[in-house]
């Protein structure tokens, strides 16, 4: 038998990408479309009130049999995390392809379909199986030795940064993750969120990057390493909350893409509490929690590309996209901008597709509007991926 999904509700967002407000759809063989197999939809409940109704529905005698699943409810794309990383762990052992399995079905019971691994010792598509969130993986952080978290990146000197990109680039799919900026620990009480490469080296390797068909995201939060970035030609910003407002204007004229990571930085007064002996960082690290709201403001006033990401790993469970919607609508984020970058808006800006005729049928159900009530988001009540529910949904 052939499986049929019926979409009726509200098709959040479906209006926005297509020009016209459908009121129905159908996903045939993991594949979204607005005709009607000629099965008769069963009318059942009213109102917005979520059914998932696994009866089979009868089909005319000239038609195969078809199982009809009626999905009934507000219905997005599915949730895009724009930046975590199931493939990392914070020792030197690798995550094995059981704790990435379950990374990826705690992403997908959140209604996560897609995600962007932003740095971690395994590409997460080798332990992926069909049903899981989808996977693009940007390789492993590169980093100058002792300026990143221990075990995490692959660390380097700036002259051996070209090479290693592209050899990042070979094991990814088709991005690289740098780390443009840490604490120099070695000025010691000057010390201080400073760039990482030289700019002219980070033209030469995005250039490198960029002839071989790849593309560069890097994580920054000091305000010097934006200007080096956008001199090397990035394609996207991690964090980037030392942005100025002029250097948000820019990334908005360029379009390129931000991902704010809005709980991590509302956790950097705990940072500068551990950073007693480095007072200019300190400084640093709670200005830029505090102007975290102004921020996120600004960067959705400006037009610049707006993705949401959890920057989760271990911690899954408790730092999730869900969470991080929360936090972004606590620091004033409104309701319905956060859900359009976390689902069909920020898709969209990441080159996924949402409600095109013939796209992969990558959906989250919920019974209440998240628009309205944001803490709905952690409680979908259907996901599909490539057209199928994970099971017992």
């Amino acid at each position: 038998m052939s499986k049929i999904f019926h979409l009726t509700g509200q098709l959040c967002g479906a209006a926005e990408v297509l020009g016209f407000s459908p009121t129905e759809a159908w996903v045939v063989e993991g594949k979204l479309t607005y005709r009607n197999p000629a099965l008769p939809p069963q009318p059942r409940g009213g109102g917005l009130d979520p059914v998932v109704n696994l009866d089979p529905v009868a089909a005319p005698d000239n038609l195969d049999p078809v199982e009809m699943t009626e999905l009934r409810g507000y219905i997005y794309p599915g949730l895009l995390d724009a930046h975590t990383h199931p493939g990392l762990t914070h020792t030197a052992t690798p995550p094995s392809d059981e704790e990435i399995r379950q990374r990826l079905e705690t992403h997908r019971s959140l209604g996560v379909t897609q995600i962007i691994d932003c740095g971690g010792h395994r590409n997460p598509n080798v332990a992926r199986r069909e049903g899981d969130t989808k996977v693009v993986h940007c390789g492993r952080h590169i980093a100058r030795p002792k300026r990143y978290i221990r075990n995490l990146a692959t660390e380097i000197e700036p002259e051996d940064l070209p090479r290693v990109a592209l050899e990042q680039l070979a094991c990814s799919d088709g991005w690289i993750k740098l780390v443009g900026d840490w604490v120099d620990r070695s000025l010691g009480d000057q010390a201080d969120l400073l760039p990482m490469w030289p700019r002219q080296v980070l033209r030469e390797t995005f250039d490198e990057v960029h002839r071989a068909g790849g593309r560069v995201t890097v994580h920054t939060f000091a305000r010097e390493t934006i200007d080096d970035l956008l001199y090397a030609g990035v394609d996207a910003i991690e964090h980037g909350a030392g942005m100025a407002p002029d250097q948000v204007i820019e990334v908005a004229r360029r379009g390129i893409r931000v991902t704010p990571t809005v709980r991590q930085v509302s956790e950097f007064p705990w940072y500068a509490a551990q950073a007693g002996k480095y007072p200019i960082y300190a400084r640093r690290m709670l200005a830029m929690a505090v102007r975290r709201g102004v921020f996120l403001e600004r960067l959705w006033d400006s037009g610049v590309p707006l993705v949401m990401g959890s920057d989760s790993s271990v911690d899954l469970s408790e730092k999730n996209l869900a969470v991080e919607l929360l936090y972004a609508v606590a620091a004033g984020m409104d309701s319905s901008l956060a859900m359009r970058a976390a689902s069909w808006q920020g898709r969209r800006v990441a080159g996924f597709t949402t409600w095109e005729e013939g796209a992969g049928a990558d959906f989250v159900v919920y019974a209440g509007n998240p628009e309205i009530d944001i803490t709905e988001v952690s409680r979908p009540v259907a996901v599909l991926v490539d057209g199928l529910l994970a099971p017992g949904e």
